[in-house]
């Protein structure tokens, strides 16, 4: 890798790593930026630049994909990610409302990270549990029926 001071060593040697065996393995784009996002929380543009750089592709093919897929992020994630599905069956049930309940608890809006580092907030559409609507995720993992009640109870289990 011939770009340097992206983070940590440790950082630098996992990132090193991922792109040795994108090349040796041809791993596609995706895999590269999942792996990528996995060791910096998100996608920096001077990793992304360093990145397609060492695969010999266009940053801008890296961009493209990571624009497209929600998973990604370009700005720093708080400590425990929140999403909030507003997907139809969410929606219906109530989780716009449970996003401001959130964000006012939070005092941040949708795409903010508290200024502690340890939450951030997205709106998603459609986690895939639609049974369970309204459904928000911190991190890993998932709370289905939510109630505006709970989420006191769920914020108070992250801040401990």
């Amino acid at each position: 890798m011939r770009c340097m001071a992206l983070g940590t060593k440790t950082q630098e040697k996992e990132l090193k790593n991922i792109i040795e065996e994108a090349k040796k393995y041809n791993r596609t784009v995706i895999w590269v930026l999942e792996e990528t996002q996995k060791i910096y929380g998100y996608l920096p543009e001077n990793v992304l630049e360093c990145v397609a750089h060492d695969l010999n592709k266009p940053v801008g093919e890296l961009y493209s994909v990571a624009s497209f897929y929600a998973e990604f992020s370009f700005k720093p994630k708080g400590k425990y990610p929140i999403s909030v599905c507003l997907g139809t069956a969410c929606y219906v049930n109530g989780a716009k409302e449970i996003l401001d309940k959130i964000c006012s608890q939070l005092n941040i809006k949708p795409g903010e990270t508290t200024l502690d580092g340890l939450f951030s907030i997205d709106e998603t559409r459609c986690v895939g549990c639609c049974g369970m609507a309204p459904v928000l995720t911190v991190g890993e993992d998932v709370f289905g029926n939510v109630k505006i009640e709970d989420v006191d109870n769920i914020l108070a289990k992250y801040r401990v």
